[in-house]
């Protein structure tokens, strides 16, 4: 049979290439598909997997087959908000779609039989009644609540709601680090109606956790960003917990906003979003109605007391950690930077040993007797002399988690202290190891680094330290104040869950603290006015990062976009050159900074200066 009659017997798709940066390719197979079909395909004599996004004529040139259709399709409203995701991120759409997780084939029809709801009472107070009220009115919701006020216990109760009306809900974390507490909480209410989803899970657990969500048992998933992108059949709330959470933010291509991808979600799906923080981001604030949930169950008093002094371990640091636990009470000391040291220098010629691979200093790890680059995990042995002079002379600075953890360990033979940071909290198990311990008073003192402040819920502590916070409000960055304030805000609100705590803040900028402390909002309202004009949410950024192993291919890729970028009048070019981490993982970066008043026109700008080399990094939070 002549070829042109066999494709008359065949039907042409557009298939989106998962995880590939490129756009969507024609294949043929000679059954009707469905769009959002997962299917297998061949490109190079490389098996990969796709999504039929579009039926199409039958193309002038010759086409690849379709190896296989699987069982999994992917919804109309996970195409739908992927499309957005690639057009917004700027990303392929066959990347975007590998964030999802397609729909089992006729799993819709046991979803609706397959759960019972009986609602257990949740008591609210009349405060709390009024906010779940506020909540119900609106599409999208910000639950502005204090520490300890009961979000949870309204979440909760809007969650009975729905499941009674035969739906889903879908909380969402910022870290898996708050997982085990929150599973315990809504597990005793809701019991195995809810599963957890993260990466952290093995592959038996993933896919244990995802037949029950495929079943329909599972009525309410909770996990960090990727849960937002599971198959969630009658889906009917979405709840975005510590919704001002930077690890909402991925970190990597595509560089999408969990949060903001919760709220376009809901809007697809018409169904109502609450966002829920004690120190909500400006943008929300800005953005979304809200109802302001003050003060809290435990009733305690917290007294900040500020010590004028540079990042250091010092005698009113350890006085304090001394008597709190003479008390017999527990205690927390927030560091901004894990191991030992940030950096070794030599204290000879000023030589900073760095990452052969990035161009920053590697941080000292004592127990492995290495040094480690926290950007690529680039490890070496701790040298002995200084590479450049030869010199022994080599001393450290910057503290980190794990020397602060030996010093507080030898100042007293009964205080048990604990580090708790990524170096030590490496698996789930470890994790809830060490909250356990800590809540059963196996443990004296906690000394870690933001995941200290994510949420957890200590039960006895009366002091925290906070140390090194003055680094992070002088940070070149225009939400330094935002970040800084937020975070005190965040670690104070871990003490006086049973009495009276003092929080010890070691800043020289006492002025700025103690005016906002008491009043979230009131900076909230000065920050708008601040960055009127000038920074989000009344401007709109993105940042263009260009990277190479030849410095200069990146560089020359970066002049070639400003040259066409400088003849656009409705964006401005803030910045560019270098950044200012200039190499990571052996890849020399360069970057530019754009800003304008509308996203569409900022999207319109790179778009027209295409470039293999460029990542798109839209609202970004982070310039390094």
């Amino acid at each position: 049979m002549p070829y042109f009659l066999i494709w008359d017997c065949m039907f042409f798709y557009q298939i989106a290439l998962l995880n590939s940066p490129l756009d969507s390719l024609t294949y043929h197979c000679d059954t009707p598909l469905t769009i959002g079909d997962s299917v297998e395909i061949t490109l190079s004599n490389r098996s990969m997997n796709g999504v039929v996004v579009e039926a199409t004529d039958r193309p002038d040139f010759p086409t690849q087959p379709i190896i296989a259709v699987s069982d999994r399709t992917y919804a109309t409203y996970q195409i739908r908000s992927a499309v957005f995701m690639a057009e917004y991120y700027g990303c392929s759409l066959g990347e975007a779609l590998n964030l999802f997780v397609g729909f089992k084939k006729a799993a819709g029809e046991r979803v609706e039989s397959s759960y019972l709801y009986a609602p257990v009472n949740v008591i609210l107070s009349e405060k709390q009644s009024e906010a779940l009220d506020f909540i119900r009115l609106h599409p999208v919701s910000l639950l502005f609540g204090d520490t300890g006020a009961g979000k949870s216990e309204i979440y909760m109760k809007r969650m009975d709601e729905v499941l009674a009306e035969g739906k889903r809900c879908l909380l969402l974390l910022p870290e898996i680090s708050l997982t085990p507490q929150m599973e315990k909480r809504f597990k005793s209410h809701f019991g195995e109606a809810v599963v957890l989803w993260h990466s952290k899970m093995t592959p038996k657990q993933k896919k244990e956790a995802l037949e029950k969500i495929d079943s329909g048992s599972a009525r309410i998933v909770a996990g960090p960003r990727s849960a937002l992108f599971l198959p969630l059949e009658k889906l009917g709330l979405i709840v975005v917990d510590e919704e001002h959470d930077e690890s909402y933010k991925s970190s990597s291509r595509p560089r999408y906003n969990a949060r903001d991808m919760a709220v376009y979600i809901g809007k697809v799906l018409h169904i109502p979003v609450v966002l829920g923080s004690a120190t909500p981001s400006l943008s929300s604030y800005a953005k979304y109605p809200f109802f302001r949930l003050m003060g809290g169950y435990f009733g305690s008093e917290r007294s900040f007391v500020f010590e004028p002094s540079i990042e250091t371990l010092s005698p009113v640091i350890d006085d304090a950690v001394i008597q709190n636990d003479r008390n017999g009470h527990q205690g927390i000391v927030f560091i901004p930077t894990r191991a030992n040291f940030k950096y070794l220098a030599c204290e000879s010629c000023g030589y900073t040993v760095e990452c052969p691979f990035c161009s920053v200093g590697m941080s000292l790890h004592k127990n492995a007797r290495a040094l480690k680059c926290h950007y690529c995990n680039y490890t070496e042995m701790l040298p002995k002399i200084c590479p450049k002079c030869q010199s022994s002379q080599l001393g450290t600075s910057r503290l980190g988690t794990a020397e602060a953890a030996e010093h507080f360990a030898s100042l007293a033979a009964d205080l048990r202290v604990a580090q708790f940071d990524r170096d030590i909290i490496t698996t789930q198990n470890k994790l809830i190891k060490t909250l356990k311990a800590f809540n059963h008073r196996e443990i004296d003192l906690l000394v870690g680094t933001q995941m200290l402040s994510k949420g957890h819920d200590y039960h006895d502590i009366a002091l925290a330290v906070v140390m090194g916070i003055d680094n992070l409000l002088a940070q070149a960055d225009y939400r330094a104040r935002e970040r800084a304030l937020s975070l005190l805000i965040q670690i104070a609100g871990r003490s006086g869950r049973k009495g009276s705590a003092t929080v010890l803040v070691q800043s020289f900028n006492e002025v700025f603290f103690r005016r906002y402390l008491g009043d979230y909002e009131l900076f909230l309202r000065d920050e708008l006015k601040l960055r009127e004009g000038r920074y989000p949410p009344t401007k709109k950024l993105a940042r263009l990062l260009y990277a190479h192993k030849n410095g200069l291919k990146a560089k020359g890729e970066m002049e070639k976009a400003l040259e066409m970028l400088r003849r656009i009048d409705t964006i401005e070019i803030m910045g560019f050159g270098a950044s200012p981490i200039e190499k990571i993982a052996d890849k020399y970066r360069f970057q530019i900074l754009l800003r304008s008043d509308k996203s569409t026109e900022l999207i319109r700008a790179i778009k027209s200066i295409k470039s293999s080399l460029c990542e798109i990094d839209m609202d970004p939070i982070e310039f390094t």
